[in-house]
C-alpha cells in the first residue's frame, strides 16, 4: 500500500492502493472528521461517513435509500443482496435503519473490499457478507426466495457489464426474491438515453410495476448521470418516492405508468445475445 503526502481532513492523508480494478484512492472529506470518499481510477465510487452512516452525499444512494425505507415497514429486518460493494455504502446505511438485517454482498475485488475493511470497518453487529464473485455468480449460488431487495449498483471501468443488463439476468434475480420484494438497479446514461430506454423496457418486461427515478436534465438528455429503476410485482408507493425524490437536495422525477412506457419509447428488451455495457461516461465527468 502506498500513502502519498497530500493531506486534506484535518490532516488526514489520502490513502492510496492498487487494488484488482486499478488504483483506489481514499480521500478524507474536509467537513466531517471520520468521513470518506472512495475513488476508483479517479471515478468517484462510494462516500462514507463512519459517524453517521445514514448519511449519504451520492444523489443516487440517497435514491436507493429511499428504496429501503419504503421496501419494508420502518424498522423492520430485510434479506438484501447487493450486486456490487465498493465501500459497502448503503449496506452500511441499510444495517443503521433496519438493524438484524441479513446481507450478502458480491463484489469481485477482494483487494478492494480488503482495503475498505481495514480502513472503513463495518459498525459491530452489522450482518453483511461480503462475497469475491462476480455479481450473476453469487445470484446463481443464493437459494430461491431469498431476498427481501435485490440492489444492483455494479461497475467496472466505470460501466454496468453487459451480463447485468439482460432479461435473462433479471430472471435470476426474480429467482432470488420472495414474494412481494423489490428490485432495484443504479442505472448510468446520457445522451441520446439509448442504454437508459433499453433497460426500462427490460425491467418493465421481466415485472408487473416499474418506476424510474431520474433528475430532469438526464431524463431530458441534457447530460450524462444516474437513473434508479425500481421494480416489483405488487404496487410500487409511486406518490412516495416522488414525495422523497421531490426533497432531496437534487430533486428526481419519477416517472412511472404512461409515462415510463412513453420513455422507454419502444425500446427492445435487452437478451444475453445483445447485451452490452453502460456507455462510459464522458471524459471530463469527474474533473
Amino acid at each position: 500500500m502506498a500513502r502519498n503526502g497530500q493531506r486534506r481532513g484535518g490532516g488526514r492523508q489520502v490513502i492510496s492502493e492498487t487494488v484488482d480494478g486499478g488504483e483506489a484512492r481514499l480521500v478524507p472529506d474536509p467537513d466531517r472528521p471520520r468521513a470518506w470518499e472512495l475513488l476508483l481510477d479517479g471515478a468517484p465510487q462510494s462516500h462514507v461517513d463512519l459517524d453517521d452512516p445514514t448519511r449519504l452525499v451520492f444523489e443516487y444512494q440517497r435514491r436507493l435509500a429511499h428504496v429501503v425505507d419504503l421496501a419494508a415497514p420502518p424498522g423492520r429486518a430485510l434479506a438484501v443482496v447487493h450486486l456490487g460493494g465498493g465501500a459497502l455504502t448503503l449496506a452500511r446505511y441499510v444495517a443503521a435503519t433496519r438493524p438484524r438485517s441479513a446481507q450478502q454482498v458480491a463484489e469481485p475485488d477482494a483487494r478492494l473490499t480488503a482495503l475498505v475493511r481495514r480502513e472503513l470497518p463495518l459498525p459491530d453487529g452489522a450482518r453483511v457478507r461480503v462475497r469475491s464473485a462476480d455479481a450473476r455468480a453469487m445470484l446463481r449460488k443464493l437459494p430461491d426466495g431469498w431476498a427481501g431487495l435485490v440492489i444492483l449498483d455494479v461497475f467496472q471501468d466505470a460501466r454496468t457489464p453487459a451480463h447485468c443488463t439482460s432479461g435473462e439476468f433479471l430472471d435470476e434475480v426474480r429467482r432470488v426474491l420472495a414474494p412481494g420484494a423489490w428490485y432495484a438497479a443504479n442505472v448510468t446514461d446520457g445522451p441520446p438515453l439509448a442504454h437508459l430506454r433499453a433497460q426500462a423496457a427490460t425491467v418493465a418486461d421481466r415485472f408487473g410495476a416499474v418506476c424510474l427515478l431520474a433528475e430532469p436534465a438526464v431524463l431530458r438528455g441534457r447530460r450524462f448521470g444516474n437513473g434508479v429503476l425500481v421494480a416489483a410485482d405488487g404496487d410500487l408507493p409511486v406518490a412516495e418516492l416522488t414525495r422523497r425524490c421531490a426533497g432531496d437536495p437534487y430533486a428526481a422525477r419519477v416517472l412511472a405508468g404512461r409515462e415510463l412506457l412513453d420513455f422507454a419509447g419502444g425500446a427492445a428488451v435487452v437478451t444475453d445475445a445483445a447485451a452490452a455495457p453502460s456507455p462510459p461516461p464522458p471524459d471530463g465527468s469527474f474533473r
